[in-house]
């Protein structure tokens, strides 16, 4: 079918093409229903629309939600209102609202539906590089586009998705930097043999762009939510270990050592200081504001520093102050919600969120019978479970295998899912896991391959491999259509709900 150099390069453009339209259908069709601030949206859309006047976030009178969507917008006020996530997601939102209105319910969700759609994109061409195979990088976009809790956390103006996204970007720079890192490596090495000089420790590689990259979207990754940082630590120490075996690999005689006291520090200071940075600048307007909560803690008598740190400027000072206050807060957090769940059930979905669900009277839209519009976070069954079981195979592989591809999909894991795993008595929720989503597609895209086989094995076995692919394709698709409506607050019959209610934890 792929025999020609034409359809190859159809091939190569129009697979990614496709699937990026599929996601942006599935994303962005009737986005604006329901007109109502959904979820978590009572804060972050109108945070954003604050932030997007006045520099900062400001506190809204009581009951605005009902008037915001209404279109009275503008009620908000210029005191500054505690916050605990940092402002950079929140201005992506407010720019939605810019273009399109905010009294939009388009212009709430707009942002967070391209980064969505963008994540879908990004994931094909990453397993395209990973695979090294064009066809295990459609399939893996194709997997995130259909399922269900990608979409749900893609039409609603929550930050999960921009932690996803921008982790998975740095997770793009950390993958190119490989070979980056082993060709300079390899040509430092080969001069330094040449010359004479012995290959003790090896030479520290400062040239490394796609690392400072790294940097940039890890610090925009924590400039949204600081689980950003989880993110940042864990490829962090990657690219030390990944140095370490490549050093050991050329026989480098100390390439631990080096890895850790020489090549360390240069990383070190390529990655860290770089997301410290946009961290920084992330809260701009609320530096060249004077309304931002806290903002003036600093400036009040008998609250700035004294002694050695004097000198750091009241604002930083202030900044400080507020930061420990928003520590404090999450490490606190412990309020029972009827959706909140134990990090150690998220792989096998048992509580997933119902982030809309109302009735909806018969005669509107042209409904009869009782019927009701819902959006609940549940993801494709078949992809999530599939996708967790494989990724569990993964670590046992790993065991066995040693294969550097295995590593680096599983410390995605690392980032965005075990640190959650000590947090078993703060409140948290199923929907925290789209930020580690995209590496569980790829730990399904990897199994897939290995289920398709190779090009070199015999035709029955080829044959074998590929019906099975098609078949679980093929459920994949019939799960999204059945589920579709409950994503999309499409109004369906009560009963038509029940039915996607398989567990009981689920209600």
């Amino acid at each position: 079918m792929l025999s020609t150099h034409v359809r190859q390069r159809i091939w190569s453009w129009g697979g990614p093409a496709f699937v990026t339209l599929l996601a942006a259908v599935l994303r962005l069709w009737n986005i604006g229903n329901p007109h109502m601030l959904v979820f978590d949206e009572t804060f972050y859309v109108k945070d954003a629309w604050s932030q997007w006047n006045n520099g900062y976030s400001t506190t809204w009178p009581d009951n605005a939600d009902e008037q915001f969507a209404s279109g009275h917008t503008d009620i908000f006020g210029t005191v500054g209102s505690y916050v605990v996530h940092p402002p950079f997601a929140k201005w992506l939102i407010g720019a939605g609202m810019a273009v399109f209105g905010a009294d939009s319910s388009i212009g709430w969700r707009i942002s967070t539906a391209l980064v969505g759609v963008l994540a879908v994109l990004l994931v094909t061409l990453i397993a395209r590089q990973l695979f090294q195979s064009k066809l295990l990088g459609v399939i893996a976009g194709g997997l995130l586009a259909i399922d269900g809790h990608a979409i749900v956390m893609s039409r609603v103006a929550l930050l999960d998705s921009y932690v996803m996204f921008f982790a998975l970007c740095g997770f793009a720079c950390v993958l190119l930097d490989r070979r980056w890192h082993e060709r300079r490596l390899a040509s430092a090495l080969a001069a330094r043999a040449a010359s004479g000089r012995p290959l003790t420790w090896g030479p520290a590689i400062w040239a490394r762009p796609w690392v400072i990259a790294a940097g940039v979207f890890f610090g925009l990754c924590t400039a949204t939510k600081w689980s950003g940082l989880y993110f940042l630590a864990a490829f962090g120490l990657y690219l030390v270990v990944v140095d370490a075996l490549a050093r050991r690999r050329a026989g480098v005689p100390f390439w631990a050592s080096a890895a850790i006291l020489k090549q360390g520090p240069a990383t070190f200071l390529l990655l860290v200081p770089v997301a410290l940075v946009v961290y920084v600048v992330s809260w701009t307007g609320w530096f060249v504001t004077d309304g931002g909560y806290d903002r003036q803690f600093a400036a009040t008598e008998g609250n700035a520093w004294t002694g050695a740190f004097s000198w750091v400027p009241l604002a930083v000072q202030s900044l400080v102050t507020y930061h420990q206050s928003m520590y404090e807060f999450h490490v606190g957090l412990s309020t029972p919600h009827p959706y909140q769940s134990n990090p150690w059930s998220w792989l096998l979905m048992l509580r997933p969120v119902a982030m809309w669900y109302e009735g909806v009277p018969e005669g509107t839209g042209g409904c009869t019978g009782d019927r009701v519009s819902d959006i609940t976070s549940i993801a494709n069954p078949l992809i999530w479970w599939a996708g967790a079981a494989a990724a569990v195979y993964l670590v046992v592989r790993l065991v066995l295998k040693r294969d550097w591809t295995i590593g680096l999909v599983l410390m995605g894991f690392v980032g965005g899912y075990l640190p959650w795993l000590l947090y078993t008595e703060r409140t948290v929720f199923q929907f925290y896991s789209i930020a580690f989503e995209p590496y569980l597609i790829l730990a399904l895209t990897l199994v897939i391959g290995l289920v398709l086989g190779k090009p070199g094995d015999p035709p029955d076995r080829r044959k074998s491999g590929i019906l099975t692919v098609g078949v679980f394709g093929t459920f994949c698709l019939l799960l999204t259509a059945f589920w579709y409506p409950l994503w999309t607050a499409t109004p369906v019959p009560t009963w038509f709900v029940g039915l996607h209610y398989w567990l009981q934890s689920w209600i």
